[in-house]
This record gives C-alpha cells, structure tokens and sequence, in this order.
C-alpha cells in the first residue's frame, strides 16, 4: 500500500487541502481514494489590539510555511520521497471579516476577523436597505462601517477580500473567492451565481455622495462556484509554500472557500434539507434551504460551495471556555508531579458529563470570551456561576461547560424550526469536541433535539474537506454535481455512528436552557462592570 502511495505522490496524483481555522492552522493531503495520506498543522491565537480581534498576518505566512514544511517532512518520512508535484490545491480559512489592500498589495489596516462587534450600525443599515439580513461580520459591513467612521483607509482601498481570498491570491496572484466564502462578504444571487446586482446598485447609490476611486464590483474578489479553476500556484506563492523551491510551479488551485464550506463538504451536506453542526472557537449549524425564510437577526443565509441557499446560525462562542477550564486541570495534574496526558484528560472529564444530574445540578456558565450576537451581549466575559444549593461537583460542572457550548445556538435553531417550519431530521456534526466518543453527540442531541451523525471522517475536519474540493475541481466527471461527487464517490463507504436524543438529557438540557436564559441579566452585569484594563 505504501509503495502505491508513494507512485501516487510522485506522479502527483493527490489533492492538498490547506485551513486557518481559529486556532489552528492544518495541512491535509488525500489520494485518489480520499484518503489522508498527510497532514500537520501550525498553532496560533487571536489577539485583542486597539479594540479589534485580529491575527498577525505575518505569523499567518509563516505558519503556512511551517505547515507545509511539517507536512513535505511526514511525506520523507513515511514514503522516502520529497514533494515535488500535486495534483490540486484548496486554501479555506475562517469566514468574512475584512482584509483591505491597496494598489501595491499592502494591508491598509489590520485584518477584521469575524468575531469583532464592531459593525452593528452599519450591519442594521443595510439590513434595512436591503430586507436581507447583513450579519456583522460579513465584509460589507465592516466596509461601511469603516465609510460611516470616516476612516482614513477607505479612499486608497484597491481590493477587499477575506482570509482564504487572501491566501489564494499570495500563492497565485488571482483575485478569486468561492461562492460560499464570496457569501459571506456580499449577498449572492442564487439565479446567477454572483453578487446580488440589485444590491450592489443599492450600495452605490448608498456611497455616491462619497466619491470614491473605487466601486463596490471593482474592489471584490471573482465569485467561483465548486469546480472551477480558480488560479495556478505561482514561482511567488511557491517561494513563499515551500522556500525550498522543491514544489513545482504550475499547480491548479480551486476556489478558496471559507470554513462553513469546507464543513458542509467534510459532513456530505450540501444538498438541500441537509444540515450539519460544526464546533470549535465558534459553533455553527447550517442547513440547505428548500424554501424562502423571513428576515431573522438570528438567521444568516449564505451558500453552499456550488451555490444552495443555506440557513446559518452562528454564535461566536463555543469551545474556548471548556479549554481553558481544561488547562486548569492540566496545571492541577502537573502540580501534582505527574505529566498529563491530554486525550486522556479529555476523555475522562467529558465522560464525568455523563454521570452527572440532567441539568447540571443547578449550574450555570457562559462561555462568552467574546461578544455573542445571537444574545446581545457586546463584551466576552467567561462566567461560572452557582447558588449555595447548586449540586457542584465535578460531573455537574462538565455536564454544565457542555451545555452552555450548544446554548446560544439552541436560540436560532429554535427560530427556524418554531417559526420558519424547516424539518430537521438529523444533523452531521464535526469538530474537535465530538472526538471524545458518543459524549459531545449526546450533549449535542440533547440541547438540539433531533439526532446526531458523526462519520469516521469527522476528525479530519474542513482541511480535509479543502482538500475534497481541490480533488473534485479535477476528478469529476463532465456535469458531475458536487453533491454527487460527494455521495457516490467520497462518502460511498463512509460509516457514521448516530445518537439520538435521550428524553431525560433533553428535559434537563430545558431545565438548564431556562436557566441561561434567565440569567442573560447576569453575563450583561459582567460585561458592564467587569473592566478590562485590570492588568494596568
């Protein structure tokens, strides 16, 4: 099997999915067979500066680089060849946001990622300008928030894209975007495949006061859908993947997409009344529409790679607070003078969650270390809270930090089931926190109500799911849809283990939501009151 993997790679039959996700950059590389053959990844954080949540894109190309190099060095290491050809490439990374480059290439203020809550009147404008919902963090508003602030940048703005836009273009010099990640900036009309023209003309119309160099359509990246070329890897964007200069130059690349792409893709979601839930920094579910909703502040609708409609609940916090409580108990476990072992340590605290009383004991947590947009709450303030007759122990606290990662989610799921009627029947889920078997499905079944797939695939997460789309652009059959490139090819002998919701975790979940709920009051009193300044 290796010396069929090692002609494969040498004659460059493989596919490279590269993602910078939220705290993780990771490299995936499959076969033919969508298999794994390779992968490696590149640890790095956000960082809060001048009010904005950013991420230094310098250390962004490097860690790209050392990604890659980690990934040429596994290849040596497992097959005794050094990478020299393949066959596609595919850059995905984190949502929206803004990243805003003049003529020469330069960023003109630091990239805007998508967890800032810094657009709200310029997202609430648009959104009644164009009876489409416009969530903060989407490109356009933070463009027109930067308009509205009169920022001296704007004037000089040659091109706007997001952070796999960004990427695509450094390695290949093309101003390309996916149109599920191009979603994300600007509405797309679904009967087209581009921007929506009347909106664009609504936008204009909205800034031609301000006499810009510049016009909306002219600073957006090409729209892409799944399948197309989108560039070829530069002797530049080689230099700066593997300065080695082993990697040949040439090498075709898909459209970049963004990480709710990649995760319909890793889940085989992408066909309509589909859904999937995807966990990390953030947590969203996305379900292809068959139907028009109603405008919802909860409900963002953006696309699938190939260009469905899709009903978006995004909260922007989910797993941060139950990593840093594991950290805790790692400091405690190194105290000790013992040396942990970190899946263990998850494995044995995540499964505490199943002993423990169906609410929580009368816990409760937020998990917010950053603005939450589905409550409204504008500033992170991690908080654990508990009565003097609360059950605290440790079954309870895990059961609790569980819960609260699926709550705010729980509210816009609500709004398309109760109000808009969109049939869920199952959702396939992926991320880290359902690595622990059974445990993150069971706490995910009970706060959503309705069953939950993971596949045996769910671990490799949206690199890999970079990478299907980087081997479809070149793999697929003439008209062969995305959607059946994924059922009879990818998936065709995929197995998947589904939990379905236990009534008595689903009446404690409603016990437990009440209570978050409730105490919304007591997050925003921290967010008011707890200042930020404390370390000066």
């Amino acid at each position: 099997m290796d010396q069929k993997i090692k002609q494969a790679i040498v004659r460059g039959e493989t596919s490279l999915g590269i993602e910078l996700g939220s705290t993780r950059i990771k490299a995936v590389m499959i076969d033919s067979n969508f298999e794994t053959i390779a992968s490696s990844s590149y640890e790095w954080e956000n960082q809060l500066i001048d009010g904005y949540w950013t991420y230094d894109l310098n250390e962004m190309i490097n860690g790209v680089k050392e990604t890659y190099r980690q990934l040429k060095q596994e290849v040596v290491n497992k097959y005794g060849v050094t990478l020299q050809k393949i066959g596609s490439i595919g850059c995905s990374a984190m949502m929206q946001g803004y990243i805003a480059l003049d003529q020469a290439g330069d960023l003109l203020v630091p990239f805007r990622t998508w967890r800032n809550a810094t657009t709200g009147t310029a997202a609430s404008e648009l959104t009644e300008k164009f009876q489409f919902k416009i969530p903060q963090r989407w490109s356009i508003a933070h463009l027109y928030q930067a308009i509205l602030n009169e920022e001296e940048h704007v004037p000089n703005i040659d091109y706007i894209t997001t952070l796999s836009g960004y990427v695509h273009w450094l390695l290949t010099g093309s101003k390309a975007l996916g149109l599920g990640d191009a979603s994300g900036m600007f509405p797309i009309d679904e009967s087209h495949l581009k921007y929506n023209e009347e909106m664009v003309e609504q936008f204009t119309e909205l800034i031609a006061d301000k006499d810009y160099p510049w016009s909306l359509k002219s600073i957006l990246p090409k729209v892409h859908t799944a399948g197309e070329h989108a560039g070829y890897l530069s002797e530049t964007g080689v230099k700066l993947l593997d300065p080695s200069g082993s990697l040949q130059s040439g090498i075709p690349l898909c459209p970049p997409e963004g990480d709710a792409g990649t995760g319909m893709v890793a889940t085989n979601s992408v066909k309509k009344r589909t859904g999937n839930i995807s966990v990390g920094t953030s947590i969203f579910a996305m379900f292809v529409l068959d139907k028009a909703i109603s405008v919802h502040p909860e409900i963002d609708i953006v696309t699938t790679p190939d260009g469905s409609p899709v009903g978006m609940v995004l909260a922007n916090n989910c797993s941060s607070d139950i990593n840093a409580w594991l950290g805790l108990f790692r400091e405690f476990y190194e105290a000790m003078g013992l040396r942990p072992d970190m899946n263990q340590l998850f494995s044995v605290l995540f499964n505490k969650a199943l002993e423990a009383d169906a609410d929580g004991g009368g816990l409760l947590s937020y998990g917010y270390y950053s603005s939450e947009n589905i409550t409204g709450i504008q500033k992170g303030r991690p908080l654990f809270v508990r009565s003097p007759e609360s059950r605290f122990n440790l079954a309870n606290f895990m059961r609790v930090h569980l819960f609260t990662a699926f709550a705010a989610l729980r509210i816009g799921m609500d709004i398309l089931t109760q109000k808009e009627h969109v049939t869920i029947d199952r959702i396939m889920a992926h991320g880290g926190l359902f690595k622990t078997p059974l445990v993150g499905q069971k706490m995910c079944a009970a706060a959503l109500n309705v069953p939950v797939s993971v596949m045996s695939t769910a671990s490799e997460g949206g690199a890999w799911g970079m990478a299907i789309l980087a081997s479809y652009m070149i793999n697929k059959e003439k008209d062969e849809c995305l959607a059946d490139y994924l059922t009879s090819k990818v998936f065709k002998d995929t197995e998947g283990q589904e939990v379905y919701p236990d009534s008595a975790d689903v009446s404690g979940f409603a016990l437990y939501f009440e209570r978050y709920t409730e105490g919304l009051a007591i997050e925003q009193a921290a967010a008011d009151h707890l200042i930020e300044n404390w370390r000066k």
